[in-house]
């Protein structure tokens, strides 16, 4: 199975529930010193190890590359997560047409070529489970990085129309929305007292979320456990929407 963006964050708790319960796994990330200690702490604890390749998703020649090398290693791409994303911050007014490229080349465009990529082989093998990663924010919505919005909203369309055009051969598409997930990155950047209070007040739970709770819902979407659900969106926000 393969994971985008799987060092830190939601990707790095995918990582660990799928290595964890057996899978072999390959992550992509441009973060090199927490991918390795992944590696070796999964490793250590008897996991299958999870192979570590370092690739900007941006770059999609570079992306084709190492998911070949990822999918002939592995012998297989029966599950593709598409996780990896970057929610800069952004007003309306700054946005350039080359700040629009490069937020979509990381929030949108490799999600497409990614599960181009694995489709010969989901295809070959007459099954696949594809998760998209978009979020809750273009629903609520949230203000502030208006391409990052736009990007997630597009997963789901991506998502509803890539299921229906794949389930001829088998394999199931479907989209996972986070809400306010209390990442190291996150808590680190945004969680200040005002901001988890908002978080708490549209919250029905008035708790804070972290990324198990996400890789969970993941793992029984990649599981035959979910095999007749296919072209859904599944949120996990603790009742905001």
């Amino acid at each position: 199975m393969l994971i985008t963006g799987g060092a830190t964050g939601i990707g790095e708790s995918l990582v660990q529930h799928f290595a964890r319960q057996g899978a072999r796994v390959a992550f992509f990330d441009v973060q090199d010193e927490p991918a390795r200690a992944l590696v070796e702490d999964l490793t250590a604890e008897g996991c299958p190890q999870p192979l570590y390749f370092h690739c900007n998703l941006t770059d999609l020649a570079a992306l084709k590359a190492v998911f070949t090398q990822a999918i002939a290693t592995l012998g297989a791409a029966d599950v593709l997560v598409n996780n990896a994303a970057n929610d800069q911050r952004h007003a309306t007014e700054n946005v350039t047409p080359e700040m629009w490229e490069n937020l979509m080349a990381i929030n949108l465009r490799p999600q497409f070529f990614a599960i181009q990529a694995v489709l010969p082989a989901m295809k070959a093998a007459g099954c696949g489970s594809i998760i998209n990663m978009s979020s809750i924010s273009w629903i609520i919505p949230t203000t502030g990085l208006p391409v990052y919005i736009a990007a997630k909203a597009g997963i789901v369309g991506l998502t509803r129309t890539l299921a229906h055009e794949l389930g001829p051969a088998g394999i199931r598409v479907n989209a996972v929305l986070p809400g306010a997930i209390a990442t190291e990155k996150q808590k680190r950047l945004w969680y200040t007292p005002e901001g988890v209070e908002n978080i708490l007040r549209n919250q029905a739970l008035k708790r804070q979320l972290d990324p198990d709770e996400v890789a969970r819902l993941v793992l029984f979407l990649a599981a035959d456990d979910s095999s007749a659900i296919t072209n859904q969106s599944y949120i996990v926000d603790a009742g905001w929407v």
